[in-house]
């Protein structure tokens, strides 16, 4: 059997608050090879998830610790959708090739992912256009504007 207790949650939120990107997960699946993929990721409100997708997987989320805004947007750069995970809702299922976004609301925060593997890096064509890459002073801007988009908001393009 596996399980993921209370102090192993303490203990990758620890280690999340440590780490230089302010997030950490703990693998529940055996190897990255393997063809579900389950993790807890301890997620601080200053860690940035640039807009991606996943084209060969739908992902599935649900808060374990604290609030999370989840955010999908159309192709074209406007939000088609934003929840308060643990908030307004228990568990998002995002389609497979959607873009999306995540924001932890609260230090401490841990969320649960389950997804197809094989595991597979996220390449710069998985990223909404202008956020192909990791800029430290366009994650604080991304970071404010996922705290207040609505549906119908733009972030790129037009």
């Amino acid at each position: 059997m596996k399980q993921l207790n209370f102090s192993q949650l303490d203990n990758i939120s620890a280690q999340a608050v440590a780490s230089p990107r302010y997030r950490m997960n703990a693998n529940m699946h055996d190897d990255l090879s393997d063809s579900i993929q389950r993790l807890a990721i301890a997620m601080e409100p200053a860690t940035v998830i640039r807009p991606h997708r996943h084209v060969h997987t739908w992902e599935l989320l649900t808060a374990l610790r604290g609030r999370f805004v989840v955010l999908l947007f159309s192709d074209d750069g406007f939000v088609t959708h934003r929840t308060v995970l643990g908030e307004d809702s228990a568990v998002e299922e995002t389609p497979a090739g959607v873009l999306h976004g995540v924001l932890s609301l609260d230090k401490g925060g841990v969320i649960f992912e389950v997804k197809h593997g094989p595991y597979t890096v996220i390449t710069s064509s998985d990223f909404a256009p202008g956020y192909e890459h990791d800029d430290a002073q366009q994650g604080v801007e991304l970071n404010r504007w996922y705290a207040q988009a609505k549906v119908g908001d733009r972030l790129w393009g037009g």
